[in-house]
């Protein structure tokens, strides 16, 4: 018996959903994942808000939140955020509202849970790997850290962990600088 493989066309039968989950499919199974905890979008908007006023700055591309990216039939993914060219956005960005070609830079912020850990440090990495992703961010609000991942010309390798007291640089954002640990909730409560 061959397990069923979850396509494009199948996500568009699935409800809207109405609780904030996400549908992906990555090779052909599909992932439902909860809306995300307070500490988890904290971390997306100081990211999201970094690459913002960087791209504001240098006019070279933007940040997205959440975007849905078409790569294959079987791989439809949700990233937390995505930072992508101008240039390329002119062919990935179909009229159809949603991505269909890797942008520069993906990040996830670890949902808890062991499934989703895996799912962004194992499964997801290999799909950008195969699309061409330059670069991956791996955001843990538990460690406080950056995870970095480089395509080097084969698959994205892990290079750096970056930690809260350090600052997360990029060459694929020349003079992009941001101090990790802003982008966790200090409890100011």
């Amino acid at each position: 018996m061959t397990a069923l493989r979850m396509t494009s066309a199948d996500l568009d039968l699935l409800p809207e959903p109405t609780d904030g989950r996400r549908y992906e499919i990555i090779d052909g199974e599909l992932y439902v994942s909860k809306q995300p905890r307070f500490e988890h979008q904290f971390a997306a908007d100081g990211v999201g808000a970094a690459l913002r006023a960087w791209s504001d700055q240098s006019g070279r591309g933007v940040p997205v939140t959440a975007p849905g990216i078409i790569f294959e039939n079987d791989d439809n993914v949700a990233p937390d955020l995505i930072w992508i060219s101008y240039e390329r956005m002119r062919t990935a960005l179909w009229d159809d509202g949603h991505f269909h070609e890797a942008p520069e830079l993906v990040v996830e912020v670890l949902s808890p849970g062991e499934k989703n850990a895996g799912r962004d440090r194992d499964l997801k990495p290999k799909v950008y790997s195969r699309q061409g992703v330059a670069e991956y961010w791996i955001v843990d609000t538990v460690a406080r850290c950056v995870d970095v991942y480089r395509h080097d010309g084969d698959t994205l390798r892990h290079v750096r962990t970056v930690t809260d007291g350090e600052d997360l640089e990029s060459p694929l954002l020349p003079g992009f600088r941001l101090r990790v640990g802003q982008v966790f909730f200090a409890g100011r409560l």
